[in-house]
């Protein structure tokens, strides 16, 4: 890109154009990114200047196009009305952090599933059972996050979906 559009500078979307074009130099261009991902570009430019919000349907062509999963996932954590109160953002690092990530979030699964057993033997989550169960719904909120990512880093570089 010759030139970098600074009231832009720290939208997601035009972000992850300028990331797209290391790969493809036809993005460099809104002109042709818009036409690349089939939308009109005054409409790419405003979206990038946060004049307006995009479509659902918009980010996922963004996303295909510029192979950034990951725009998806954080429309849904930022945009979406719905998404905002259920979807975590997540951040996709490399493989081998992503990997330690998971597999941290994995190492106590054992004393979870017998703390979950315990707690639910009786079929009412007492009182004084409600901190191990919060822990429970972390443990498992930190590995359904740490999941996400690497499926989200699979889909981008592996091409798995």
């Amino acid at each position: 890109m010759g030139k970098k559009a600074t009231k832009a500078a720290d939208n997601m979307y035009y972000l992850a154009r300028c990331e797209a074009e290391k790969q493809n130099a036809d993005f460099s261009s809104r002109e042709k990114a818009a036409e690349l991902i089939g939308i009109d570009r005054t409409r790419l430019a405003r979206i990038e200047l946060d004049a307006i919000a995009p479509y659902p349907e918009e980010v996922k062509a963004m996303a295909e196009s510029y192979n950034m999963p990951e725009l998806c996932n954080s429309y849904c954590a930022r945009e979406c009305p719905i998404g905002r109160n259920n979807v975590k953002e997540v951040t996709i690092d490399d493989f081998d952090r992503l990997a330690l990530k998971v597999l941290g979030s994995l190492k106590d699964i054992d004393s979870l599933r017998a703390s979950l057993i315990a707690i639910s033997e009786d079929g009412i989550i007492e009182e004084s059972e409600r901190p191990a169960f919060q822990e429970i719904l972390d443990s498992l909120e930190k590995i359904s996050t740490n999941a996400k990512a690497l499926q989200l880093w699979a889909i981008k570089n592996i091409r798995l979906e």
